[in-house]
């Protein structure tokens, strides 16, 4: 057997050494991948328009957690909670978007799967606390209101959005 050059790139380049997936099941995957994300970025924006957003914003963790820095607006409910509780705090046909520390925690994994037990619409908000902090978006703590300057690593510096 003749290897082109290309075969011999891909064979060696572990990039490639799984092939990309055809088209249509690549547009299946990332489709399905945002009706269950949604990113900071994104929850910030919606939050910050005028009206309702459409959806509430659960923080997933803990109360010393919570107490520490919460998004403005948020239900909190730790995860272990939601099968008692969520039919009390939650209105069954409004969305709710979880969120816990940030990407190496998947409390907001395991709470939106709690509540899509329980029959509620959910999607999980990519980046958590972490990243709504690190992007320079306003959040509460026991003592009031903060804000940190955006991390220049995960926002543009001089625009209003990353474009994405």
């Amino acid at each position: 057997m003749v290897m082109t050059s290309h075969s011999a790139a891909t064979a060696a380049n572990p990039v490639l050494r799984v092939a990309p997936a055809l088209p249509a099941a690549a547009a299946a995957y990332f489709g399905a991948s945002l009706a269950f994300h949604a990113d900071v970025s994104d929850v910030a924006a919606a939050l910050a328009a005028d009206g309702d957003p459409g959806f509430v914003v659960l923080d997933s963790r803990s109360t010393a957690s919570w107490d520490q820095g919460h998004i403005p607006g948020a239900v909190h409910l730790p995860t272990a909670l939601i099968p008692e509780q969520a039919a009390a705090l939650l209105e069954p046909a409004v969305p709710v978007v979880t969120y816990c520390w940030g990407p190496g925690c998947d409390g907001a994994t395991r709470a939106a799967l709690a509540l899509a037990q329980l029959g509620f619409q959910v999607k999980e908000m990519l980046g958590g606390f972490e990243y709504w902090v690190r992007e320079g978006f306003a959040y509460e703590t026991w003592e009031g209101g903060a804000r940190r300057a955006a991390d220049p690593l995960t926002v543009p510096v001089d625009a209003a959005d990353c474009g994405c």
